[in-house]
Order: structure tokens, then sequence, then C-alpha cells
């Protein structure tokens, strides 16, 4: 079980990292262009507390993983809900910010 629960717990970390640093590189470039980006830049602050949330979740999840077979479960249920959230998001997020070429 705990093979399992580490590979959870990766690729949870590597998805909800993805997400915040996404997030990050978007209001890089909103405060670069100035006043022009401004809504840009306030709509990725308000989405920063659920990347940094599903971080936090991940995280949490691997300080807890390598325990008892509770623990490992645990770990694989906090682990791949902030997966599935932070994807959930980033989704989204890439959806409203579509560039139509």
């Amino acid at each position: 079980m705990g093979l399992i629960a580490l590979i959870v717990v990766i690729v949870g970390l590597v998805v909800t990292i993805g997400h915040a640093a996404y997030l990050g590189l978007l209001n890089a470039a909103a405060k670069k262009k100035g006043s022009a980006g401004e809504v840009t830049a306030r709509d990725m602050r308000a989405r920063l507390p659920v990347a940094g949330a599903t971080v936090a979740g991940a995280v949490l999840a691997g300080l807890i993983s390598g325990g008892s077979g509770f623990a490992d479960i645990l770990a694989i249920l906090l682990a791949g809900g902030s997966a599935a959230i932070a994807a959930s998001a980033q989704a989204a997020t890439q959806q409203r910010y579509r560039i139509e070429s």
C-alpha cells in the first residue's frame, strides 16, 4: 500500500504545484501589462487561495503517507482529492482565458 500512496502523493504534488505555477505565470503576465491587465491580475489573486489549499493538502498527504495502512489510505484520498480540485480549477482557468486564433 505504501508504494501506491507514494505514487498518488507525487502525482498530487505535481498537479497542484503545476496549477499554482500556472496561476503565478498568468499573474506575472497580467502585471506586466499594467492597468490593462488589472482585471486578470485581480482574478488570479482571487484564484490563489484554492491553489494554496490544494498544495497544502498534497503536502500534508506526503507527510502522513508511509505510516500504517490507514494513514496511507488517508494520504491517497487527500492527495487524490487535492489533485482533482487543482486539475478542475486549472481547466476552468484555461477555458476562461483561452485565446482563439
